[in-house]
């Protein structure tokens, strides 16, 4: 009898947990199906719908009309038409440059004997292959970032030291007596001269 008994118990026991577990199955799904995609009940976001709305706050609330993306797309050159600028316009100043760039991305700059890599305010530089020392034509020179020093006119720059230059005129120069040039990997406006 006992067994029976445990038998039945488990039983009912089983189909009262399968009617309790449908029951709960169907309350979550009537909640995740009340309202449709994009209602306020369901909010869908896309990335065209949040650049549509930063255009607007950037706008001062005016509706952005369809053609935001050709809008940012014709952002893009017009940068690039900025920095051609700058380009030609600070290599007609007279210096004696041979290239002027200006770009926020790592470049891989080779420096000859002779010439001199002049960095623009704020930009960075890391020696990779070669011997360098600093050329600056006041006291001052560059910020050795990695070993925390200053590198003053004519000191050796070490490989693989992340050089920052404060201001305009400061630069790096291939050691004198050297046969072979540099390498230096480049981020901000540099002239080559």
């Amino acid at each position: 009898m006992k067994s029976r008994y445990k038998v039945s118990l488990a039983a009912v026991l089983l189909g009262g947990g399968i009617i309790a577990g449908s029951l709960m199955n169907n309350a979550a799904n009537g909640a995740s199906s009340s309202g449709q995609p994009g209602t306020a009940d369901d909010p869908v976001v896309t990335k065209s719908y949040v650049d549509q709305k930063i255009a607007q706050a950037i706008k001062g609330g005016t509706p952005a009309s369809s053609t935001n993306s050709k809008t940012t797309t014709s952002a893009a050159p017009a940068t690039n038409a900025t920095s051609s600028t700058t380009t030609s316009g600070a290599s007609s100043t007279g210096k004696a440059s041979t290239s002027v760039e200006q770009t926020e991305e790592l470049k891989v700059v080779d420096v000859k004997p002779g010439q001199k890599l002049i960095a623009k305010a704020g930009a960075e530089f890391i020696l990779r292959n070669g011997y360098a020392v600093v050329y600056s034509m006041d006291a001052s020179g560059a910020i050795d970032i990695t070993s925390g020093t200053e590198i003053v006119h004519n000191q050796a720059v070490e490989k693989n030291h992340l050089l920052s230059f404060p201001r305009e005129g400061r630069g790096i120069q291939v050691k004198e007596g050297q046969k072979f040039g540099l390498v230096v990997m480049v981020r901000g406006g540099y002239t080559l001269q």
